[in-house]
């Protein structure tokens, strides 16, 4: 048995930092679970000047050459911190071929190259671990991957990004505009001074892809991710939302009818009185609907140092296990099922539209009439104001597919006096 497990890390930013600082907190439970002491050997760096203070604190040699860490024998681990997608790839595919474990935080490679990497992996008989890829400091995917391995998960919905979140509870909350949210979130650090990623929806779709394959066994693609994000969103759609008695929210949903599943990121109304409505601020969750267990909901930060190392450090415990018992060389998730994906005519929800429509007679009769048309009907319609000119008109529909909301919506445009202004999904309450 070893006494001392090495690792090396590359990066040393907020979450690398993070790492060593709760190895050395938590030294003595995990040499109790693990029955050796996990260290931080090495540290890879852009510059060596600037993170000498970290080093130093931590006793960690500092390098910046990949080299001193991939050629190391000593070295069992390789935990990756960078972020990005290269030199991340190549220094972990690196990793695995010279016979090295690896953990790592980044859903963007994951997402876009993780079956890559863990058929790498398997050839090398090496262990790859991504617990903190996916909802920060909450252990969601190895929730699906162990605890709810027994069970058939019909349904899951996340709130996966911090930064979105936080800036929808400041709309709904404090009647900000949508730009004025997006300005105090980079202020307070929530979010990138180019934000695309995160209010567009591309941050939390790498997320549901990694959920998906935890969840159904498929390997989503990203353009097989119908992905709409925030950027834009009126505050009259999220003041009329709440009116009607639901929350606004970033919400990343894969769901399985028969043996396909469908993956979206849109902001949906989502019922004052479901879990998911009173997440706020930054902080993230994971709603699950299962044959077994029902519904269940997992519930934490997103993201920040501690919570995300955490998850790194559980990653390095679950490794450090495996070489102890000799049982290296499992993938994290062996779910595999056939990827299958719904057509758009099985997809059933309700809907929310707002429109701006000429204020005179008959304009209700023509929306109804395209509706009609399209077999789709009315739940609610609220006209909200005029000016003499246009007036606002909210419809809500009855749960209806996927295919005849679009031909609604197209019917719509093509009609020159009608404005359609937002499309949202209503979850179900």
């Amino acid at each position: 048995m070893e006494e001392k497990l090495k690792i090396g890390l590359l990066g040393l930013g907020v979450v690398g930092s993070g790492v060593p600082e709760i190895l050395i907190a938590h030294q003595e439970k995990i040499r109790q679970v693990t029955g050796m002491d996990i260290v931080v050997d090495k540290a890879f760096v852009r510059e060596i000047e600037t993170k000498q203070a970290l080093g130093d604190a931590f006793n960690i040699q500092l390098t910046t050459s990949i080299e001193d860490i991939l050629d190391d024998p000593e070295i069992s681990i390789v935990v990756e911190l960078m972020g990005a997608i290269e030199p991340a790839k190549t220094y972990i595919s690196q990793a695995l071929e010279k016979g090295k474990h690896v953990v790592t935080a980044n859903k963007d490679l994951l997402a876009l190259h993780g079956g890559e990497l863990v058929a790498l992996a398997q050839k090398n008989k090496c262990d790859l671990y991504y617990e903190a890829s996916v909802a920060g400091g909450i252990p969601i995917l190895r929730t699906i991957a162990n605890s709810l391995a027994a069970d058939d998960i019909t349904n899951v919905l996340g709130i996966v990004n911090g930064t979105t979140n936080y800036m929808l509870t400041q709309m709904v909350s404090h009647s900000k505009s949508y730009e004025e949210a997006l300005r105090e979130a980079q202020e307070l650090g929530f979010a990138e001074s180019d934000p695309t990623n995160d209010v567009d929806g591309i941050d939390a779709a790498y997320k549901m892809v990694i959920l998906s394959q935890f969840a159904f066994g498929m390997n989503i693609g990203m353009e097989q991710v119908a992905v709409k994000g925030i950027r834009g969103l009126s505050l009259e759609d999220v003041a009329t939302a709440k009116q009607l008695g639901y929350e606004i929210k970033l919400i990343g949903a894969a769901k399985k009818a028969g043996n396909s599943i469908h993956v979206e990121v849109s902001p949906m109304l989502v019922p004052v009185k479901h879990p998911l409505a009173s997440v706020s601020n930054e902080f993230n969750a994971v709603f699950i609907e299962s044959s077994g267990v029902g519904e269940s909901m997992y519930y934490g930060p997103g993201a920040g140092a501690k919570p995300t190392a955490t998850s790194v450090v559980s990653d390095l415990i679950t490794i450090a296990k495996n070489i102890r018992l000799k049982t290296t060389g499992h993938m994290f998730n062996s779910y595999r099922h056939e990827t299958l994906l719904t057509e758009d005519n099985e997809i059933f929800s309700k809907y929310y539209l707002s429109l701006e429509v000429p204020d005179e007679r008959g304009q209700f009769l023509k929306l109804a009439e395209i509706m009609n048309q399209a077999d789709v009907s009315f739940d609610q319609v609220v006209q909200q104001k005029s000016d003499g000119k246009t007036a606002r008109v909210i419809v809500i529909t009855h749960t209806t597919s996927k295919k005849n909301l679009e031909t609604v919506s197209k019917k719509i445009n093509e009609t020159t006096s009608f404005s359609l202004e937002n499309t949202m999904k209503v979850l179900g309450e």
